[in-house]
């Protein structure tokens, strides 16, 4: 884990060097966002779980998310975002429910 972890930082820090060193590549303003989700278990446990990080962060829980099922908290750094996000039950059976029918349906493409 500790090696998966240096090497992301290490990555973005050397991506970080390349953009700067190299002006002529162009780059998207759009925002850069590194989500990242807690152990799989229930809402409750996994809500503590992002409860804690965002104690780490000096956060509060996005009340605009949980209305989707996103117990989530988030820092910015610019345009760079961190994101924290428990995608609990509900929202994981709406997801299921609604992708149960891909594919099902198929279109006269002639």
């Amino acid at each position: 884990m500790q090696n998966d972890r240096d090497a992301l930082i290490a990555g973005l820090i050397a991506m970080a060097g390349f953009l700067k060193a190299n002006s002529q590549i162009p780059i998207s303003m759009a925002p850069v966002i590194i989500r990242a989700f807690p152990s799989s278990g229930p809402d409750d446990q996994m809500c503590a779980e992002v409860d804690q990080v965002a104690a780490l962060l000096g956060t509060e829980i996005d009340p605009d998310n949980v209305l989707y099922g996103h117990y989530m908290t988030c820092i910015d750094f610019g345009p760079v975002r961190y994101e924290f996000i428990a995608i609990l039950a509900a929202a994981r059976i709406r997801h299921a429910a609604v992708h149960s029918y891909r594919d099902c349906i198929q279109t006269d493409n002639t």
